[in-house]
């Protein structure tokens, strides 16, 4: 019964419950990421809504900069909310501090800060620089940059990718 118990426990904290008071680590040690991670309690089922709603969200701007490929700065715009709406609807699964935790881990951390510059150079170009080419070059350096971070959280996956791309790409001329 005890290893079900600890069991559940490592799943609410998966999720983003909040786990007993004397089985969670001190307490009294709060940052703001704490506070914040504990004011924004919902249920499981709001959570779910929060996450579909989110995730439809950011899938359904992504799509909808489509129709506006050839102006770069509403497909800039678009498809960069999009992305930052489908990334932030894994907060409402797993919790804001966790997802900031998960992000920053030492194995996806290059691909999370590639990810975020990506996003910021692609809004740079579509309203500051409003050249065409450089926006879908920053747009395709987004989509490659989410490709990679998604990657991220599948076990193997990049490395697996990375050998296939070297297979496909590896010729003798």
């Amino acid at each position: 019964m005890e290893k079900m118990n600890v069991a559940f426990e490592k799943m609410k904290i998966l999720v983003g419950m909040e786990v007993d008071e004397e089985s969670s680590p001190d307490a009294e040690d709060s940052s703001f990421l704490e506070d914040f991670n504990r004011n924004c309690t919902l249920s499981t089922k709001q959570r779910l809504y929060g996450f579909v709603i989110c995730l439809a969200a950011g899938i359904t701007c992504t799509l909808l900069s489509m129709l506006v490929f050839f102006n770069p700065i509403k497909f800039g715009l678009t498809f960069s909310f999009g992305n930052l709406l489908a990334l932030g609807s894994t907060a409402f699964l797993i919790g804001p501090k966790r997802q900031l935790t998960m992000m920053l881990d030492p194995v996806r951390i290059y691909a999370t800060a590639i990810y975020l510059a990506s996003i910021i150079v692609s809004l740079f170009c579509a309203l500051y620089v409003r050249n065409k080419v450089l926006t879908f070059l920053a747009i395709s350096l987004e989509f490659g940059a989410l490709v990679w971070y998604s990657l991220s959280y599948i076990p193997f996956a990049r490395s697996m990718v990375s050998k296939v791309m070297v297979a496909c790409f590896d010729t003798e001329f």
